[in-house]
Parts: structure tokens; C-alpha cells; sequence
């Protein structure tokens, strides 16, 4: 008997099991059948359809940076190729070793180096520009420092005395002692004279600025130019000035005509120079090559 019972209570606890089980089953698929909607489906296919179609417009305004960084790099690669070529040019015009300004290589650089990180990266399309817009910065730092020494050199040439003040002639009488030519005296002539052709030009043999453009005693008409460092130099005699006082007038350029006014004898223009007020020998500025 109690074996029956046993064996009862046995088929009644797989029965039990069974039932639970199949239950559990019934509300997992219910569950299941609740999560997995055609709504839900519908809505899930759409989320993916815009999701491609935003990585789809992504990638084209990608794309599109691109093409505009790599035409911003040909136009900067372009740039510098030019500014090279310029500063090569500049350093053969002032003559300047091409060590000192070396526009065929990059900049030197250096220094103590804190790793950032281990392992090497690739430059990206944009480091590549920085890179590019330095070394162009580079280059203009050095041009411009060839122009300030281009432009220095320039104005000591242009203030350096030499040269005769005529563009035709010839000298007709030095500076010193000599026989004057109205009284026939021994007395001291205090610049050269060049003699020429009547209404021939007049050139200034430095840059300079006018201090005196009209007549003065014993000089007929004259032109003073002021070339700074303490030197100035005098154009007399002039049949007719082509400046006027605080004219800034540059080397070589006419400053008046040969004439015959004031104490002449004829066509010719006395020339001083004077160094701090005092005349001094013009032979040497004359004679001395320009720079």
C-alpha cells in the first residue's frame, strides 16, 4: 500500500512539474510575442533606414572637407614654393651666404622630447596643414629679415658720397690753392669745379634733403643737400633749380643746371663737401667707387 501511494504521489509531481512548466512556456512566448510586435519591427527598420541615410550625408560632408583641405594644402604648398623662390632669389641678390638663409630645406629644430605616447601616429590631413602653415610662417620670418638687410644696405649706398656731380664735363679746376681767375692772386678755392656745357644737368651725388635752393653771395645760384652724418654738399653757380628746400632727393638725381651765375667766369658748377660745417678735399669722394 504505501508503495502504491508512493508511486501515486510520484506521477502526481510529474504531472505538477509538467503543468509549470508548460505554463512558464505559454507566458515566455506570450512575453516574447508582446516584445516582437509588427509595430515594433516596422519602427526598428525605419531607425536603421535613418541611421544609414545620416551616415550616408556624413560621409558626403566628410568627403567634402576633404576635397576643401586638400585644395587649401595645394594652395599653401603653392605659396611657399613662391616664397621660396623669392628668397633664393634675394639671397643671390644681396649676396649672402646660403647657409645663413637656406630656403632649399626645412627649419632646424630640436629639443628635449616628453613622450606623449608610445606608440607612432600617423600625421592626419590636418596636422599636415599646421605643419605647412609654419613652415610658411618660417619663410616669411626670413624674407622679411632679407628685406630689412636688402633695404639697410640700400639707403648706405644711396647716402654714400661719390661720383661726380655732372653727368658730362670735365674738372677745370681742383680744391686748394690756385691762381684766382678775376684778380690773378693766389687764393683758396674751397671746392672743385666742373666745367661744361651751358644748361647740362646737375645730379646730387647722394640721397639726401635740401637745405638751400636759391641764391647766395659769391655762389650765384645754389642747392644744399644735407646727406646726414654730418655731411652736406653745394652745387653753385646754377643756371636753374630743379628743387626746393625739404625736397628728399635721392642719389644721381638732377638737382639743378649748369649755368653761369654769381662769381663765374663761365658754364661750370662749383662743388663742395662739407663734413660738420668745414669743407674738406671732394677729390676723395669723387674718385672713390660707389658702393
Amino acid at each position: 500500500m504505501n508503495g502504491k501511494r508512493l508511486l501515486v504521489c510520484f506521477f502526481l509531481f510529474v504531472i505538477i512539474l509538467a503543468s509549470v512548466a508548460y505554463a512558464g512556456f505559454n507566458y515566455a512566448s506570450s512575453q516574447q510575442s508582446d516584445v516582437l510586435t509588427p509595430d515594433m519591427i516596422t519602427r526598428w527598420s525605419q531607425e536603421l533606414s535613418d541611421q544609414e541615410q545620416e551616415v550616408a550625408e556624413q560621409r558626403q560632408i566628410s568627403s567634402r572637407k576633404i576635397d576643401a583641405l586638400s585644395v587649401k594644402m595645394g594652395e599653401l604648398q603653392a605659396r611657399l614654393l613662391r616664397l621660396e623662390g623669392l628668397g633664393e632669389r634675394l639671397t643671390q641678390m644681396a649676396d649672402i651666404d646660403t647657409n645663413e638663409f637656406d630656403f632649399a630645406s626645412g627649419p632646424g629644430m630640436g629639443g628635449p622630447s616628453d613622450m606623449l605616447d608610445e606608440y607612432y601616429q600617423a600625421p592626419t590631413l590636418k596636422d599636415a596643414l599646421n605643419q605647412l602653415q609654419e613652415r610658411i610662417v618660417d619663410r616669411q620670418q626670413q624674407i622679411e629679415v632679407l628685406h630689412s638687410l636688402l633695404s639697410d644696405r640700400e639707403f648706405k649706398k644711396d647716402i654714400f658720397l661719390a661720383g661726380r656731380p655732372i653727368t658730362k664735363g670735365w674738372m677745370s679746376s681742383r680744391y686748394g690753392k690756385r691762381r684766382d681767375p678775376f684778380h690773378g692772386r693766389i687764393a683758396w678755392h674751397a671746392g672743385v669745379d666742373f666745367a661744361g656745357k651751358d644748361g647740362s644737368e646737375i645730379i646730387s651725388v647722394a640721397a639726401g634733403v635740401v637745405t638751400w635752393a636759391e641764391k647766395r653771395y659769391g655762389y650765384g645760384l645754389l642747392v644744399e643737400i644735407n646727406h646726414g652724418n654730418g655731411y652736406s654738399t653745394r652745387y653753385a653757380h646754377c643756371k636753374e633749380i630743379k628743387v626746393k628746400v625739404g625736397d628728399v632727393v635721392a642719389k644721381n638725381q638732377t638737382v639743378a643746371l649748369m649755368g653761369s651765375t654769381g662769381r663765374s667766369t663761365g658754364p661750370h658748377v662749383h662743388f663742395e663737401v662739407l663734413k660738420n660745417n668745414r669743407q674738406v678735399d671732394p677729390a676723395r669722394f669723387i674718385h672713390r667707387a660707389s658702393r
